[in-house]
């Protein structure tokens, strides 16, 4: 079941809320029955077609609902070279935080980069998966720089990426997360993740899973 949602901002950040319950499923408004842990999702780029409906998006989504998790798939607002972006993601987490126990972000590709950069500010946050991270969001915001935040604040950090991935600028994340101890996880793969996109879901799925199911 999937409602839609409207995030409160002042930006127009529409989204979808993929509901997990059986008995009846979990609205936009807060009312009937809901799961206790969701997880948002942040879009690639929005300039190159990047959209909530992108396919790692709705794998990882399945994955999820499948083990009792909501997922809140959202699209950005009007461009803002990735500083509205940012704000549109902490936007989306705040309405999650304020409906469920526990909440997990995840991103894909420019949003996995929103991601990262956004968790780096929600210490709340269950946990952080990011699927082919790029290394900076513009000239001013580093997501290399957000791991060593998410370190100091006990946020749970996993880091998946393409060995064959020649479009996002992924190696300098992923060698500053080694070296800080976070989790990453390779995929023989290019940066779209052709037919993986069910192992990604998979992998997603796992490590919220594991943070989210039984608050962890």
């Amino acid at each position: 079941m999937s409602d839609t949602v409207l995030v409160p901002g002042g930006r127009d950040v529409r989204a979808t809320l993929d509901t997990a319950a059986s008995d009846g499923g979990s609205d936009a408004t807060g009312d009937g029955s809901r799961a206790d842990s969701a997880v948002v999702a942040c879009p690639p780029h929005p300039q190159h077609g990047g959209h909530r409906g992108d396919e790692r998006l709705i794998a990882v989504s399945d994955a999820l609902t499948d083990r009792g998790i909501d997922c809140l798939r959202f699209d950005y607002g009007d461009w803002d070279e990735g500083y509205g972006e940012s704000t549109d993601a902490d936007n989306a987490v705040g309405w999650a935080i304020e409906r469920y126990e526990r909440v997990g972000l995840f991103g894909f590709s420019f949003g996995a980069t929103v991601a990262l950069v956004a968790a780096a500010s929600r210490p709340e946050l269950a946990g952080v998966c990011a699927l082919a991270p790029t290394a900076r969001l513009n000239s001013d915001v580093d997501a290399v720089a957000a791991l060593d935040d998410l370190v100091d604040l006990g946020v749970a950090t996993r880091i998946l990426y393409a060995t064959r991935d020649s479009t996002a600028d992924w190696a300098p994340v992923v060698e500053r997360a080694e070296k800080l101890g976070i989790e990453t996880r390779a995929f023989e793969s290019d940066h779209f993740f052709v037919g993986r996109a069910g192992d990604v879901g998979e992998e997603a799925g796992a490590f919220f899973g594991s943070r989210l199911e039984n608050g962890f």
